[in-house]
């Protein structure tokens, strides 16, 4: 599914915002080239280590922003988790290895990247995305995530984080999900003032 000309549809079936640029859900052929678009990033420490192999096995879990070449500019993937750490009727989703490609950055691909995931998450049912990153989190908060506490998150992915890392967790929750409590109910969401914590693992 490429997104740009092609409109995104919510759960609900309503046309959504469509996700210009190039976006597009990944296919098989794209795995080795989402480790190359990685590694310099898994290099520096702003990503996990993923070898080939795992790229090549969920690549099914990725949208890749491309140019009119067809190079790979950017990459995000969604994991989700039903009925791990949410309601029983909610279902959590996982934001991991965002990345852009350098000298491609800070031209909207990272926006548009986290636009066509938040709409697919939606599409899913899912109710909550979290994320985590041991940079400062701009992207994130500009597209409506807060930080939060990782003890809000599924409790696999939770687990799974490693402490070294010094990793912020950030959470949305999507259209129709109800509100972390730290969220004040009175402001419109994204721009709810919600009371961010200091977790860092």
């Amino acid at each position: 599914m490429r997104l740009g000309p092609l409109t995104v549809r919510t759960g609900e079936g309503r046309p959504a915002l469509p996700a210009a640029g190039g976006v597009r859900t990944a296919r098989a052929a794209d795995a080795p080239g989402l480790y190359t678009l990685s590694e310099p990033f898994m290099r520096t420490g702003a990503l996990r280590r993923r070898t080939p192999h795992v790229y090549a096995a969920r690549f099914a879990e990725f949208f890749v922003a491309e140019d009119a070449q067809g190079t790979l500019e950017g990459c995000v993937a969604l994991r989700t988790f039903p009925g791990d750490g949410l309601p029983a009727t909610g279902v959590a989703g996982v934001l991991h290895n965002f990345c852009v490609r350098p000298g491609r950055q800070r031209r909207g691909i990272g926006s548009r990247l986290l636009t066509a995931l938040l709409l697919h998450a939606s599409d899913r049912s899912v109710t909550e995305v979290f994320a985590a990153t041991t940079g400062d989190g701009g992207a994130f908060l500009r597209s409506g995530f807060r930080e939060t506490d990782a003890a809000r998150a599924p409790r696999t992915w939770a687990a799974a984080l490693d402490p070294a890392r010094g990793s912020r967790v950030f959470a949305r929750p999507l259209p129709g999900a109800p509100l972390p409590e730290e969220c004040d109910p009175a402001q419109p969401w994204p721009s709810r003032h919600c009371r961010a914590s200091t977790y860092t693992r």
